[in-house]
């Protein structure tokens, strides 16, 4: 008996220590990955990091219309929080990859964004700055210094983004005085009259407010019409398939407006985007996958009016018939999505510049 109960506490001993080196591990690993976050040599030209487009001042997210990446280049779509991404299921506008992983990966190595000309120059560059090699050999003593180690630990630090503790997580825990009057009302509209839960979902026990799926509202960029996007299509599926991938074609104007299609080539989801986490919703406007709406209040009349119509418009998608009241209250609402957290650290943060940073040669 004094034997078993031995083993049994050993084991327990043993599994303990695991877990806490596990959690040593995952904790130094979003350490690195959040210097290499905010390291602009991480970039070809020392100008851009992860965080200029995804701005702490900006709840991670960017108050510019698109994404800017090195020289200047402006991309095609907004840049979306980087808040509560550890939860998602699918990553970028058109859900192209399916790990934060493969999400750090793509801004690396894409001529518009950070635009490091291959993944041998990446570890190059990173692999010539001392204090990676010395982060990188603790780390990952076997691999060392990969395109896949660099976007584990920026993916380590990205899953560290978690929003809550908003006066809408105090409400539903039983603090009704956590929402003002209109508040209320503009919850009871989210969840009726508006429709927003339909696509916003709200689950337990961690709502994220929204349901990660893909949908064509009607919105496209510089004045396409879906005529223009069907040719579009026809172009694309003409194409090697070798060449046809969502990720080449996301940064090509024009192509970039098939959304979700890049992905599934399916002709239903021709103009469909993803569905954004609606957390800290005040803090990363300009809205929608093309940054084309600048309020909240001009994102409920566009959904009031029933999106923008097209053959591909889905079927949610109609007239809601609300009042100018119930707009804003539906606004207010949104605002108590707002952490307290984040919206203290929006307000502490210097935000992110252009300024080149040395680079090492």
């Amino acid at each position: 008996m004094k034997l078993i109960f031995l083993v049994t506490v050993c084991v327990c001993v043993l599994l303990t220590s695991n877990k806490v080196n596990a959690q040593a591990v995952a904790t130094e690993k979003a350490t690195l990955g959040r210097t290499l976050f905010f390291d602009k040599r991480l970039s070809q030209d020392g100008t851009v990091s992860c965080a200029s487009c995804h701005d702490p001042a900006s709840a991670f997210a960017s108050g510019d219309v698109v994404a800017i990446g090195v020289r200047g280049q402006k991309g095609l779509r907004n840049a979306p929080t980087l808040l509560n991404s550890a939860f998602s299921r699918a990553y970028f506008w058109d859900g192209r990859v399916t790990t934060l992983e493969e999400q750090a990966k793509q801004p690396l190595l894409s001529p518009s964004e950070m635009g490091m000309k291959n993944e041998a120059a990446l570890v190059e560059r990173v692999s010539a700055i001392a204090e990676y090699r010395a982060s990188f050999q603790r780390l990952f003593r076997a691999e060392g210094i990969t395109i896949d180690t660099i976007a584990s630990a920026i993916a380590g630090f990205e899953r560290s983004l978690i929003s809550r503790s908003s006066p809408f997580d105090r409400f539903i825990s039983g603090d009704k005085k956590a929402f003002t009057v209109m508040q209320k009302r503009g919850w009871e509209l989210f969840k009726s009259k508006a429709k927003c839960i339909e696509c916003h979902a709200v689950s337990k026990p961690f709502p994220l407010f929204t349901d990660f799926k893909f949908y064509n509202t009607g919105i496209t960029a510089d004045g396409m019409t879906f005529a223009q996007l069907r040719d579009l299509v026809t172009q694309f599926a003409a194409g090697p398939p070798e060449q046809n991938s969502a990720s080449r074609f996301a940064h090509i104007r024009g192509f970039a407006e098939l959304g979700r299609y890049l992905v599934t080539k399916q002709p239903k989801d021709v103009g469909a985007f993803k569905t954004p986490t609606l957390r800290d919703i005040e803090l990363t406007g300009p809205y929608m996958h093309n940054g084309s709406i600048k309020t909240l209040l001009d994102v409920v009349r566009f959904y009031n009016r029933g999106g923008d119509k097209n053959p591909n418009l889905d079927e949610k998608l109609r007239p809601l018939n609300l009042t100018d009241e119930e707009m804003s209250e539906l606004v207010e609402f949104m605002r108590t999505l707002t952490s307290d957290t984040v919206l203290r650290q929006v307000q502490s943060s210097t935000p992110q510049n252009r300024n080149p940073m040395l680079v090492a040669r």
